[in-house]
């Protein structure tokens, strides 16, 4: 975060009047802090007397038809490797239609094939490979991804969930109860290749930040 706040400053030098680097935060009017569910309740309970935006884990999901173009497969691609997916907005689970043919999703990610010489993203990849063997796990593989049938919405690092639906209704019923959802991409909803590009009023959690920090 240094250096990128150094490379805003090189840009537009005014900002170092506006950015400070700090060990720790005190005698400020607001709070916008951002971690896991597990530090979200420390920031409650330290910023419960000041405003406060405090965001907590996420992810994404992808609903597919089984119609997918090539060119739409390889955009989704981008949803769920882009920052090894790590970002709230990376897709970590996709909704299959029930006998959905994954060899052509698989063949479209070997775009992503170079990741697999990435030492760190190789580390996980061979631990999550490592488990599902040792459990007896069955899963799918093109070398870069493990795609696994799970019912939980977060998947580890080099790792794709995926569930079947017979009813795209059920799996939207299903969804708008889950809190952890960030968005979903698919035909009608958020473009394939898109979820990591929001719209400057695509607030996180709905909450409309710009109104948060003008109303102080």
């Amino acid at each position: 975060i240094k250096h990128f706040v150094e490379k805003l400053i090189g840009w537009e030098p005014a900002l170092s009047q506006s950015i400070i680097i700090t060990d720790q935060l005190k005698s400020c009017d607001a709070y916008i802090a951002t971690g896991s569910n597990n530090s979200s309740r420390y920031f409650e309970y330290y910023f419960a007397k000041y405003p406060h935006i405090i965001r907590k884990n996420r992810t994404s999901v992808a609903l597919l038809t089984g119609n997918e173009t090539t060119e739409e497969l390889e955009k989704l691609g981008d949803d769920v490797y882009t920052f090894f997916g790590l970002g709230c907005r990376n897709v970590s689970k996709i909704f299959v239609p029930e006998k959905y043919d994954f060899k052509k999703l698989l063949d479209v990610f070997n775009k992503y094939a170079h990741l697999a010489e990435h030492h760190k993203y190789k580390n996980n990849y061979d631990y999550n490979l490592a488990l599902h063997i040792l459990n007896k796990k069955y899963y799918m593989t093109n070398g870069s991804i493990l795609l696994i049938e799970d019912e939980q919405l977060f998947s580890p690092i080099s790792q794709l969930n995926y569930s079947f639906y017979s009813s795209k209704e059920d799996v939207m019923a299903s969804l708008a109860k889950n809190a952890d959802l960030q968005c979903i991409v698919g035909v009608g909803f958020i473009p394939f290749g898109l979820a990591q590009n929001p719209s400057l009023t695509d607030y996180a959690d709905g909450v409309d930040t710009v109104s948060f920090l003008t109303s102080l």
